[in-house]
């Protein structure tokens, strides 16, 4: 079981595949929560310790205010006092200001990486830390003895489809020890975006989203004869690099090779 915690509201990182756009108001605008860490204890005392905390799901727990707001770095605070399993998912190399924290944690950290090219990174992901930082973060984490995953989330064919198997030997390289992987699923605001930023590649894709795709709880999802090709590729690579894989929302299971979608299984079972 695994709860969630976003320290911030919103994020400033303006990803234009970003999700939270349908369900966040002001969702580009990171706000800090109010009373976060009152309400965070509150809730932790009727939690069994044996669940994982993750950050976050809806915003970057490391946006840029963290350098001074330092919210993120205060739930972890707690969670090591409190000895609560953690998994933190970022684009962010402000991570690595806390190692001396999550060096002590039963912890992983999970790194997305879309792609390795900083031109398009700055378009899909445009105020997020540019990819090769991620990947020094990485590899600082690693090498602390701090557990690493990757997401390379989500591959949006002719954008960073071509791309894979170069993303997959990067994470790897830089400490990743499980690739978890999706392909784009859009939904009318993110498509809108993807569409503004991306017009040729968009009326190439809108057949086979919105044609040969389906509809599946709001979002549009691509063939799946599609899907399995792409995470094959993803699988194939990981595989090569001896780390374990998984695709989550695609219902490829047999494509899995992890014992978790998000690599939490790899989450050490005891503290040092």
């Amino acid at each position: 079981k695994k709860f969630g915690l976003n320290p911030y509201t919103g994020c400033c990182y303006q990803c234009v595949y970003c999700y939270i756009t349908s369900y966040i108001p002001r969702a580009f605008e990171c706000r800090p929560k109010e009373n976060l860490l009152s309400r965070m204890k509150r809730d932790l005392k009727r939690i069994d310790h044996s669940h994982v905390i993750s950050m976050s799901n809806s915003s970057d727990p490391y946006p840029p205010i963290e350098s001074n707001f330092k919210l993120t770095r205060s739930c972890l605070e707690v969670f090591l006092r409190e000895r609560f399993p953690v998994q933190i998912m970022t684009k962010s190399d402000l991570v690595v200001r806390d190692i001396d924290l999550l060096s002590k944690m039963r912890c992983t950290v999970s790194f997305t990486v879309t792609t390795l090219d900083k031109k398009l990174s700055s378009m899909l992901e445009p105020n997020a830390p540019p990819p090769d930082r991620r990947l020094k973060a990485m590899k600082k984490l690693s090498d602390a003895g701090i557990t690493v995953t990757s997401r390379l989330d989500p591959i949006i064919p002719g954008l960073n489809d071509s791309e894979i198997e170069q993303v997959v030997d990067a994470m790897a390289a830089h400490g990743a020890a499980h690739v978890t992987s999706s392909t784009f699923k859009p939904r009318a605001d993110s498509w809108n975006r993807v569409k503004n930023v991306f017009p040729e590649v968009a009326s190439k894709l809108h057949h086979l989203y919105f044609v040969e795709g389906k509809l599946h709880h709001n979002s549009w999802y691509l063939p799946k004869t599609f899907r399995i090709t792409l995470l094959s590729r993803v699988k194939k690579a990981c595989d090569k690099n001896s780390i374990t894989f998984a695709s989550c929302r695609e219902g490829l299971k047999w494509l899995t090779t992890g014992a978790s979608c998000d690599g939490t299984h790899l989450i050490p079972k005891t503290f040092e």
